[in-house]
């Protein structure tokens, strides 16, 4: 009967990093951590060897022509993860740098074996391994005497049951580097600027024996060290029934008739795109939406990517935020990734526990992520709206639109069939006033009003009157008039495309 060896994966104690690596690293693992100067090797060393050594897993870190021991400490203190009563105790620092500098390799690996021997460290680190190798190129037959030396260096970490990290300065990932075969995992890190961005993103190249997340994954070292920013889950194990039972329980968006356009309130768990133009009061329906939920007792959270509330003087919102009913998720980083964004979302729905989630605007939104991940922003915005469902949150994102009056559309980014229910706000000429207009576009399995109606805005919100009609020629398109833009089929509901309207 076979049996298989179970593998006992470490928690690196860096964020988002485990569930890249399919649930931790590997124990007894020999792994290699390359990028270019700069981008975060040594802190993501530094953080997991913090996380993970103890005087029962000690913990031997060989510096070899990097940085001396000292002068990294000095820097290394200043995070978070930094623990200086580790020092000496389950964490030794030991420079090779002098064995280095002769290009012997059989003396360097003599010197890790002795130390090794004298400490029986659990975990090893080798900063920077990339040096060895540029001392070694001087020596004939380098390549093969390198893949000697990490040959017997993988074994005998392997031997003593240590877990290994080789840190090095490498720039292309498809060399044919005989460090990148023997290694058991290769962790990938990368930076890019762009305009005045900087974007950090991590990779997991390979990791025997267990899946991993691929694809590049944004980062961002702060006071604590490095977070990774993991995609968010978007499949929710939910019954078959569960669009029924949404369409069941509705909630208010503390409009009286605009519950009732809507079909008796709006279906729990949905997603609510609200567009119009500016000026329209989109972020005061959005304000009115988290204070109905305030009244019943229901927590909520804006993430303002545009005005801000306190900026605006909305005092609905400051008012909300400075009594606890609604969090205020107000990042300013100028390079923000989508997945950041998401897990900084999640996080705060599961902290506040929220029920109620506003996005405004999502224009704002694009202008907040760094350019580099404009490019793929549609589909950012698909991940971001299938994570938010799958915590079971309401959902209402604003979307600026100009308004031509010639024709319809409700979003810029063509994903408007993502939500589940579309209310566009438009502007019409009555008497030579400019009055606004608001309709329900769809609600997805479920009945609402088709009705064009007219609504005013003054300090206690919105006020929505009666359907328009086409009273004295209000609708007939005359010279002086604006014809409002009829509502949009099925099919070009979904498919966003505007229709024709208005005057020509």
């Amino acid at each position: 009967m076979n049996t298989k060896v179970k593998i006992k994966r470490l928690a690196t104690g860096v964020p988002g990093l485990d569930e890249i690596l399919g649930g931790g690293l590997p124990e007894f693992s020999f792994n290699l951590i390359a990028g270019s100067p700069g981008c975060g090797k040594t802190t993501l060393a530094h953080q997991m060897m913090f996380a993970l050594a103890t005087r029962e897993r000690p913990a031997l870190y060989l510096t070899v022509l990097g940085e001396p021991p000292l002068k990294m400490l000095r820097y290394q203190q200043q995070f978070d993860f930094f623990d200086s009563e580790a020092i000496d105790h389950s964490i030794r620092f030991v420079n090779l740098a002098d064995d280095a500098l002769t290009g012997n390799l059989d003396q360097v690996l003599s010197r890790i074996v002795a130390e090794v021997e004298a400490h029986s460290p659990a975990l090893v680190f080798v900063d920077s391994f990339r040096s060895m190798t540029l001392a070694n190129k001087s020596t004939d037959n380098s390549h093969n005497i390198l893949q000697q030396f990490v040959q017997e260096l993988g074994m005998l970490m392997t031997s003593w049951q240590a877990t290994t990290f080789l840190i090095g300065e490498y720039l292309n990932e498809n060399d044919p580097n005989p460090v990148f075969t023997v290694a058991d995992g290769l962790i990938w890190m990368r930076q890019s600027v762009k305009r005045n961005s900087m974007v950090r993103k991590l990779a997991i190249m390979k990791m025997r024996g267990q899946p991993t997340l691929p694809g590049l994954h944004t980062f961002r070292i702060d006071s604590s060290g490095l977070k990774i920013f993991a995609p968010a889950k978007s499949v929710v194990n939910t019954p078959d029934n569960s669009l029924s039972s949404n369409i069941d329980s509705r909630v208010s968006m503390g409009i009286p008739e605009l519950d009732e356009m809507l079909g008796g309130g709006f279906p729990s768990g949905y997603s609510l795109l609200v567009a119009g133009p500016s000026g329209s009061g989109k972020s005061i329906l959005a304000a009115s939406f988290l204070a109905e939920g305030a009244r019943r007792g229901e927590k909520g959270i804006i993430a303002a990517f545009e005005q801000r509330p306190r900026g605006l003087r909305n005092h609905i919102l400051v008012n909300l935020i400075d009594e606890g009913h609604v969090s205020l998720l107000d990042s300013r980083a100028p390079d923000l990734s989508i997945d950041e964004i998401v897990v900084q979302l999640l996080s705060e729905i599961d902290r506040f526990k929220a029920t109620r989630v506003v996005i405004d605007s999502l224009s704002g939104f694009e202008l907040a992520v760094a350019p580099t991940f404009r490019d793929d922003f549609r589909e950012s915005l698909a991940r971001l709206v299938a994570a938010l469902a799958s915590t079971g949150v309401t959902v209402l994102m604003t979307s600026e639109l100009e308004d031509r009056y010639t024709d319809l559309r409700f979003s810029p980014y063509g994903t408007a069939f993502l939500t589940d229910a579309i209310i566009v706000q438009r502007y019409i000429e009555v008497d030579s006033r400019l009055c606004r207009m608001m309709a329900v576009v769809k609600v997805r399995a479920s009945s609402h009003s088709d009705q064009l109606r007219q609504y005013h805005i003054d300090a206690d919100g919105i006020h929505i009157g009666e359907m328009l009609n086409d009273q004295e020629g209000l609708l007939s398109g005359r010279a002086t008039k604006i014809q409002p833009t009829p509502l949009p089929t099925a099919e070009t509901t979904a498919t966003d495309n505007g229709l024709p309207g208005g005057p020509q």
